[in-house]
């Protein structure tokens, strides 16, 4: 199998063919992680014949080192899931890192989430009792997924499968602590950026969300 994909949409298209036994459920839903996996799940969506929502996600870097995150944040449900690495946390105040730095990182953060809540379509729906297929555009530390697991819980959700075209097999262990199922079409031993296994991977708008929540 090729393991480097074409775009977002071709990768929710080659998602969609490890999830057939989810195709046409009537309890089940495909979520995208905005705003990277709304495409993907876009596409894995209209393959399975499901409705499509998004679960609004934001990662919680470590000041000077963005791509490692302390935590997430999720938004589901009209309330904000925090979901915190406090091993991490605990490594990186020893070295000299300051906790109100941190806690300057988290308010930003909510606030954008807060933005995108009020900004993005009506997303929410009626998880109660529902299959939900989280599914983003990769898993590098799997911190943002593992808060949309959360967050979709706490609205009620019965199973909870997370999906992506490519991850790190430590986000591939940390995601299946607190799932149901994980599915994952590529985990290469030498993990690299999400993008690098795509051919285009352009940086996304809200509006480019928006427009895939409203096709």
């Amino acid at each position: 199998m090729n393991t480097r994909f074409e775009d977002r949409t071709d990768a929710g298209e080659r998602l969609a063919s490890v999830l057939t036994q989810f195709r046409e459920r009537p309890d089940a839903i495909v979520l995208g992680l905005a705003r990277g996996g709304i495409p993907v799940a876009a596409a894995a969506a209209k393959a399975l014949y499901l409705p499509l929502g998004a679960v609004l996600v934001r990662k919680l870097g470590i000041p000077g080192h963005d791509e490692t995150a302390f935590g997430a944040l999720a938004w589901s449900g009209g309330r904000i899931v925090r979901l915190l690495n406090r091993h991490l946390i605990d490594q990186v105040l020893e070295h000299g890192v300051r906790q109100e730095w941190l806690d300057e990182v988290e308010a930003r953060e909510r606030a954008e989430l807060l933005r995108r809540a009020e900004t993005y379509p009506a997303i929410s729906h009626d998880l109660t009792g529902k299959t939900v297929l989280l599914v983003d555009d990769g898993l590098a530390t799997g911190a943002t997924m593992r808060a949309a697991v959360e967050a979709v819980r706490s609205s009620g959700a019965g199973t909870v499968v997370a999906a992506a075209p490519v991850g790190s097999v430590e986000a591939y262990t940390a995601v299946s602590q607190v799932c149901d199922a994980v599915f994952c079409l590529h985990l290469p031993g030498k993990f690299r950026a999400v993008g690098s296994f795509y051919r285009h991977f352009e940086q996304l708008t809200d509006e480019d969300a928006i427009s895939f929540l409203r096709t």
